[in-house]
């Protein structure tokens, strides 16, 4: 599931929501629909683009309630009759919903046996079963609640009666969704980036919560039915901040925006004296722990893996890395004190979150790094680091990426400073950063070569590898799967010396090859496993610190501190995994089948 937004008690709902289902195709979907209460109770849905349903449109679809949807498939293909928003059999009631029903198919078979679908998903029982509580007496509100006690699940659900165009009912579990205080309006949506342009005021909901919305009042009502009454928090983001401005794809701008993100890291975690703003209770809580699990997905881990060395040189605590999936049922043996630090861009990632309940029950402490203040991870770990990268709408992350191991390596060095660590109190971070994003900057200006040596060695290929040893091979998991996710070259990344005990067969004439060199130690055998897939016709690149660089070497980095190279070796494989996809005709902010924030395990 992906994008829910809503609002009552504006005259431009249809223009509203369309925008801010506009403002969520960043989050990635299949299909959109919209609901708007009117004369007509116009429900609309289309497949592909918003730009198919806004086709639809037409003027006498107006109101002053509505609420929109962008799917992406878990339950049934990608299809108009799965598109949300979904009705009950008779059309009376309108529901849309991000998350998965666990139990849909008992509540199908106990209470709707009778009833027709038109579709394969689980949110039509879930609006199917409302309904039935309904038809047996019961008001709409309380038809709700009754549904909410059976369904076992994650979800967010926004509900309307199209006999009532004054209130929309709004439930949530596990998956994020908050509501928007507006001047005679409110607004729910998933994201706030989809309605900035309407409010800057938001009110968290929190598992379990119901609320009831018209356009002056938001009730919210906890499983029990008793009143709870939150403050809003101001969101921190701009609108403008999710423009693209002049460039063509919000990634490329992304991209681009690094350097600054590097600095604005150092601005935000540095004290006036120049020493490091960390809150001491976590630093406290860290010092008395025995050993740090990171628990992340995808990208996130791959930053988990870059930090992991220079976290244990500074603080001289053991790291182990973990992806939430497997974490969460097939937990290993702990520590006796262990730490958790969950990455999240988002910091709505299920799989993470699912682990977090776990270490929450526990009683162990935690803290997430995530780029969104008050998500769920956010609120739920016991301390929170903000990574202060601005939104990243592309759904291939990169500046969230960096930004991560950047705001990790505040961290070990305001441990380490603190615990007395000898390599801790040699290292100036601050000092360091500053010449990445120097370094980023020399990368980012060589769009010219990457775009060149791109489309000599991946525009017709059907697959790529990437190799490196130890922080080079964490940064070509991380280039692999940026090529794969956009581009749709079958790429690897593997740690160089294991080629040979059994990839290599997979090296046929002209396969691309890309080693990572920025390692003294390890360097010399990088460039002895590059030799021996050249010898099977492999087609190698090399990117390569300038210290460490040979003459036939395509790509050179500036030289960075060696604990930090991570930071800067990606930039280049961004931007080939950037032009592989231009080159080869695809949406680079938009690959298929994936969505930015995976709130569903």
């Amino acid at each position: 599931m992906c994008g829910i937004v809503g609002v009552v008690g504006r005259n431009d709902a249809t223009k509203i929501i369309l925008t801010g289902l506009k403002r969520l195709e960043y989050r990635g979907y299949d299909s959109a629909g919209i609901y708007v209460a009117g004369k007509n109770n116009n429900l609309l849905k289309s497949t592909g683009p918003i730009k198919n349903l806004e086709a639809k449109l037409t003027p006498a679809i107006t109101g002053t309630m509505g609420i929109g949807h962008t799917r992406w498939a878990t339950h049934g293909k990608p299809t108009e009759e799965n598109a949300h928003p979904h009705t009950s059999e008779k059309g009376e009631l309108v529901l849309v919903h991000n998350g998965v029903i666990e139990n849909y198919d008992e509540l199908r078979q106990t209470y709707l046996s009778e009833d027709t679908f038109y579709g394969q998903t689980d949110t039509e029982i879930a609006v199917h079963l409302i309904a039935h509580f309904k038809n047996e007496g019961l008001q709409t509100k309380d038809a709700f609640k009754k549904a909410l006690r059976l369904i076992e699940g994650s979800y967010a659900f926004a509900l309307v009666d199209t006999q009532d165009d004054t209130t929309i009912y709004v439930a949530k579990n596990k998956s994020p969704l908050l509501i928007g205080l507006g001047d005679g309006f409110n607004v729910l949506c998933s994201d706030a980036l989809a309605m900035l342009d309407q409010t800057s005021h938001f009110v968290e909901l929190m598992d379990g919560e119901m609320v009831t919305l018209t356009a002056t009042d938001a009730i919210i009502e906890d499983a029990a039915g008793q009143i709870i009454n939150r403050d809003f928090y101001v969101a921190e983001l701009d609108a403008s901040d999710i423009e693209k401005g002049t460039y063509p794809y919000y990634m490329l701008k992304e991209i681009d925006e690094q350097p600054v993100v590097m600095r604005k890291i150092v601005q935000k975690y540095q004290n006036e004296d120049g020493s490091i703003a960390i809150d001491p209770n976590l630093l406290a809580t860290l010092e008395n722990s025995d050993r740090v699990y990171i628990v992340a997905c995808g990208t996130s881990s791959h930053a988990g893996w870059a930090a992991k060395k220079f976290f244990e040189t500074l603080t001289q605590l053991p790291v182990e890395i973990h992806l939430s999936s497997e974490f969460g049922y097939n937990m290993p043996l702990l520590s006796e004190k262990p730490f958790f630090i969950y990455l999240s861009q988002s910091g709505e990632t299920a799989d993470s979150r699912q682990v977090l309940v776990k270490t929450n029950e526990l009683g162990y402490p935690s803290l997430t790094i995530t780029n969104v203040a008050g998500s769920t991870l956010s609120r739920e770990a016991t301390y929170t680091l903000l990574l202060h990268a601005g939104p990243e709408i592309a759904v291939a992350s990169t500046k969230a990426y960096t930004a991560q191991i950047a705001v990790m390596a505040v961290l070990a060095k305001a441990l380490g400073t603190k615990k007395a660590i000898l390599a801790a109190n040699e290292f100036d971070l601050f000092h360091e950063l500053g010449l990445i994003a120097t370094a980023m900057e020399t990368m980012i200006n060589e769009k010219e070569l990457l775009e060149e040596l791109t489309a000599e060695y991946l525009t017709h290929t059907r697959n790529a590898f990437y190799i490196g040893r130890g922080n080079d091979y964490y940064v070509s998991m991380e280039a692999a799967l940026k090529l794969k996710e956009i581009s749709y070259i079958q790429a690897e990344g593997f740690a160089a010396g294991e080629l040979k005990h059994g990839t290599i067969a997979l090296i046929e004439d002209r396969t691309p090859v890309i080693g990572i060199i920025t390692d003294a130690a390890t360097g010399l055998h990088t460039r002895g496993n590059l030799q021996e897939v050249r010898s099977r016709g492999a087609n190698t690149l090399v990117i390569a610190t300038e210290e460490l660089a040979k003459p036939d070497d395509q790509i050179l980095l500036p030289t960075v501190h060696p604990l930090l190279t991570s930071l800067l070796a990606v930039v280049p494989t961004q931007l080939i995994a950037y032009f592989a996809t231009l080159q080869r005709g695809y949406d680079v902010d938009k690959p298929r089948n994936l969505a930015k924030s995976v709130t569903v395990e």
